[in-house]
């Protein structure tokens, strides 16, 4: 178990990069501002489970065979990337239903199994914990696994946090974009882009264990 001081100067460290504006962020701001608070908010809730679920492995040690296994590296990689593409290329092809301020476009469900499938299949949130946690857990107190779990739900609980702040400042502007003639621009061609572009980023992934001060949100 990681002392009291570890945990605050994890904790710390990992609000410090999860305010760094990164993929997630981008995916929270684009579901908030397109569909309402109520669907970034089950976004923020699918993106925190895909990291909970690279926090089991990285005390499973799931973390260090990705880095270490081209072929389970690159099977995951590759898996992201088609998502992403797909998602984004679909999106670009498709005009944006109209929308009202009170009937959001897309479901809490998909939104939430969206935000999911795209933490899951990053794996650059799977080096960030291979690369960051191991600063934090000190050998000589053994049960390194349990010292990886509960610092992995530190951060997903940071996560929550920063995330779901993000999420309640962007749907506050909302109705003003509604309004304007922003917004399909911005749920068809933005989020497109966006998602295109997290493809790109993830198809250029290596197993080579990131700098910690990377961002990965």
């Amino acid at each position: 178990m990681p002392t009291l001081t570890t945990i605050l100067a994890f904790g710390a460290a990992s609000i410090a990069l999860l305010l760094i504006p990164g993929p997630a962020v981008l995916y929270i701001l684009n579901r908030s501002i397109s569909d309402g608070r109520t669907v970034g908010l089950a976004a923020v809730g699918g993106l925190e489970l895909g990291n909970l679920v690279h926090a089991l492995a990285a005390a499973a040690g799931l973390s260090a065979v990705l880095a270490t296994s081209a072929a389970a590296f690159n099977t995951v990689k590759w898996l992201g990337v088609a998502y992403l593409l797909f998602v984004g290329i679909r999106t670009l092809l498709r005009p944006p239903l109209a929308i009202a301020a009170d009937q959001p476009g897309m479901s809490t469900r998909r939104a939430f199994g969206q935000g999911v499938i795209v933490n899951i299949l990053n794996p650059k949130v799977a080096l960030f914990f291979l690369s960051f946690l191991p600063q934090f857990i000190h050998t000589s107190d053994g049960r390194l696994g349990t010292q990886a779990l509960v610092l992995g739900l530190v951060f997903v609980g940071c996560g929550c946090v920063t995330d779901t702040l993000y999420s309640i400042l962007a749907s506050s502007l909302r109705g003003v974009l509604l309004r304007g003639r922003t917004l399909p621009f911005v749920r068809r061609y933005v989020a497109g882009a966006m998602f295109i572009g997290l493809g790109l980023v993830a198809a250029t992934a290596t197993a080579t264990a990131t700098h910690p001060s990377s961002s990965t949100k």
